[in-house]
């Protein structure tokens, strides 16, 4: 063989071997635990609602992919997919919420229509809706 051709294996070799460990890695990569991690937004459901709907690009380039702790009032609460509970906030929107996916949570006396509550999430984006996944609660209360 070729010392040209031996370089070109070794280094796809080499590439190949690294792209093996990098998808390792984000296969086995946990969520981040949102219970201790610092928001990077505070906003009360209205605001945040109302941010996507005056420009929607700026905010989901503001938001997307960030933890936001979301304050408000709840307006329904479903069970969804695999265990999921969908707790809607009110935004005084009839038309766009504010819909937070809970996992295996176990306590779901806290989640009653009409409480206030604070929770915290990713912001996935806004579908007529604004999306935050994987959330937690901060704080409930009447």
């Amino acid at each position: 063989m070729k010392p040209t051709v031996k370089i070109a294996l070794l280094v796809v070799l080499i590439i190949a071997i690294g792209g093996l460990f990098a998808g390792l890695y984000l296969y086995n990569l946990k969520p981040q635990d949102l219970q201790k991690a610092k928001p990077h937004f505070s906003i009360s459901a209205v605001d945040f609602q109302k941010a996507f709907d005056e420009n929607e690009k700026a905010a989901s380039a503001r938001f997307i992919n960030k933890i936001i702790e979301v304050s408000g009032t709840i307006s329904s609460v479903r069970s969804g997919e695999n265990k999921t509970l969908n707790v809607t906030l009110k935004t005084g929107n009839e038309l766009s919420s504010i819909i937070g996916t809970f996992h295996n949570i176990s306590d779901t006396t806290v989640f009653k229509t009409g409480n206030q509550v604070i929770i915290r999430g990713v912001c996935s984006g806004f579908l007529m809706d604004v999306l935050l996944n994987n959330c937690v609660v901060v704080k409930a209360g009447k």
